[in-house]
């Protein structure tokens, strides 16, 4: 009775023992994809940095295009009323 309880402890101690091993890869294989999964995580970071960061310049120079065209259509206006003035006033001259 003895010696059948005692190679059932050691079939539960190999068991076990099988089992520890089985968690131990399994630790390892899981610290590898955590690994990966923060490595992934930081690149994604730092592109989406990037992107923001270019994102800004470019809607600076939206902006600033706009702006230039907002002035050009004024100084385009203002010359267009000037040529007016200019063309009705050489027409006066000719009917006098």
């Amino acid at each position: 009775d003895a010696n059948r309880q005692i190679s059932e402890y050691k079939f539960k101690l190999s068991k076990a023992e099988q089992d520890i091993t089985t968690l131990e890869q399994s630790i390892s294989r899981l610290e590898g994809q955590v690994m990966r999964y923060k490595t992934a995580a930081e690149n994604a970071e730092k592109v989406e940095d990037g992107l923001k960061a270019e994102k800004r310049k470019l809607q600076r120079e939206l902006r600033t295009a706009l702006d230039k065209i907002e002035e050009m259509e004024m100084t385009n206006s203002h010359l267009a009323k000037r040529l007016e003035k200019m063309k009705a006033n050489r027409t006066a001259l000719l009917a006098q």
